[in-house]
């Protein structure tokens, strides 16, 4: 079957009604988005594999250089931040100036990562475990 003819079988399934301005039934499944939508919310809730708990081990290796990696981006968005707004002089312009903010961003984006909750960390560690689909906290 070639792309065309996949284009062509897309377009025949779902056509739009100029009468009515919805979708109308597809052919080959015989199903509607409405009866669809009426299955989904007859389910019960939490019955879906969205509300499987995720086991997140936070003693692994794994996890640590997930936190790594999100201190690594909380730092690079200070630090990108921190690059739009003027000097005030404050700190002065030296290496050892620069130096000093640099280690002072990376302590900012450790605290950020550690008491902000972004989540960054437990979203790589589920992907990377092969837990991809799972919501931390469902």
């Amino acid at each position: 079957m070639g792309i065309d003819s996949i284009g062509s079988l897309y377009l025949n399934e779902s056509r739009l009604s100029l009468s009515t301005g919805a979708l109308s039934e597809t052919p080959s499944t015989g199903t509607s988005f409405a009866s669809i939508l009426d299955k989904a919310a007859k389910q019960p809730a939490g019955s879906g594999e969205q509300s499987v708990k995720p086991h997140i081990d936070k003693t692994d290796k794994l996890y640590e250089q997930c936190e790594a990696l999100e201190t690594f981006l909380i730092k690079n968005l200070i630090s990108g931040m921190r690059a739009t707004v003027s000097k005030s002089g404050f700190i002065d312009q030296s290496f050892a100036g620069k130096m000093y903010e640099d280690m002072l961003y990376d302590e900012y984006a450790k605290d950020f990562s550690k008491n902000a909750h972004f989540g960054l960390a437990e979203l790589a560690y589920l992907e990377l475990s092969g837990q991809r689909g799972k919501v931390p906290g469902a």
